[in-house]
């Protein structure tokens, strides 16, 4: 094939999952088509990508008769993961389960050859699995690639869990997926445990840390977007903590403490409904570590009490950049909404970095 190959972005939020297969990440791909249901999602991703995003449900964008479905190499996008994710108690009885339904229906009226389907986990595990599997086999996909890969694998300064599955009907995408990892554990694995037959490419280095992220970043200034300041410090604010809050913070000052270590230093400062839960939670009120990946990036990572948020030393949460830069956006790339739009839009994302190597073995695929 010559020139770049034609892509469909679904359930495209911000773009991190199209943003991995661009050339700023070394790839081959343009966008020609993308969908999601947020307008603010869809302004950022418009805003970086051009204007290929259409705004509304898919399912009724799809039943409009004016939709002009393009022709297409590969179709990516991860349909919302709230309906398989572990945090939705209600999540067997989600709508959101059957949103593969219209991918897959894209996949067809493109006439793309790869798909990429990407979501949590749980979704291998999922009476849903078998089905994607018998439509994609209809449509000439078989068999499919499954796996789940940790971001912080593939040089994401964070331990983030994502399954992807990739069809292709005219090779086995076995061959060529899973990606071989570029990082690795150092606590974990040793040297001699960096084979190909282990999975690992060659030279593979340390898992890349909070440090190496946002270690230059000065102290962030005022708690609004910063409207006319280039970046990184447009989207480096932060909050205005109240006097409890601030107190919680400095009675936890080394990193890696977390809610166990404010209730034994502080417990007058710590709520009930925390020394009530004697398990779990343990990133809850927690602070990242400098020399370690960050734990998941989720769309609240502004708020201490969600996660492990806080600055490994600093007394405040991680602001918008940081989260950005953990998620392995580069600073060039424009969001746009108000700030709690914009912490959904990174929050969601796939991390580009993990996404270019899902790119490279679809490039190695398409050369075949």
């Amino acid at each position: 094939m010559g020139g770049k190959y034609k892509l469909i972005d679904l359930f495209c939020g911000a773009g991190g999952l199209s943003l991995g297969f661009r050339t700023s990440f070394g790839q081959d791909f343009e966008t020609v088509w993308a969908n999601d249901s947020n307008p603010y999602a869809a302004g950022t991703y418009n805003e970086n990508f051009r204007n290929h995003c259409i705004v509304g449900d898919i399912v009724e964008v799809l039943k409009n008769p004016s939709t002009k479905i393009p022709c297409a190499d590969i179709v990516i996008g991860g349909p919302p993961c709230q309906g398989f994710s572990l945090l939705n108690k209600k999540r067997n009885g989600d709508k959101r389960r059957t949103l593969w339904r219209p991918f897959m229906d894209v996949v067809e009226r493109s006439g793309a050859d790869i798909f990429v389907m990407e979501n949590v986990p749980q979704l291998l595990n999922s009476d849903e699995l078998s089905e994607i599997e018998e439509r994609a086999s209809a449509l000439g996909f078989y068999p499919l690639a499954k796996a789940k890969l940790c971001a912080a694998d593939y040089g994401v300064p964070q331990i983030r869990h994502r399954a992807f599955i990739i069809g292709c009907r005219f090779a086995d995408p076995r061959e060529v997926f899973p990606p071989l990892k570029t990082h690795y554990n150092a606590a974990a694995i040793s040297v001699d445990k960096l084979t190909i037959q282990n999975g690992y490419c060659e030279n593979a280095k340390p898992w890349k840390t909070v440090r190496e992220a946002i270690g230059d970043l000065p102290d962030p200034v005022g708690t609004e977007v910063r409207q006319g300041v280039l970046p990184p410090l447009d989207l480096h604010f932060g909050r205005t903590p109240t006097p409890i809050s601030l107190k919680r913070y400095m009675a936890i000052p080394e990193e890696g403490m977390n809610r166990f270590d404010l209730q034994r230093a502080v417990p007058e400062l710590t709520p009930e409904c925390w020394k009530n839960k004697k398990s779990g939670g343990t990133d809850l009120f927690g602070r990242l570590w400098w020399d370690k990946p960050s734990v998941t990036i989720r769309t609240e990572f502004f708020k201490p009490e969600k996660g492990r948020y806080l600055h490994p030393e600093k007394h405040r949460p991680i602001t918008h950049r940081e989260a950005a830069r953990i998620q392995s956006f580069p600073d060039s790339f424009r969001f746009s909404g108000s700030k709690i739009e914009i912490a959904k839009q990174i929050g969601n994302a796939v991390p580009p970095l993990l996404a270019s190597h899902v790119a490279d073995c679809v490039k190695i695929l398409l050369k075949k």
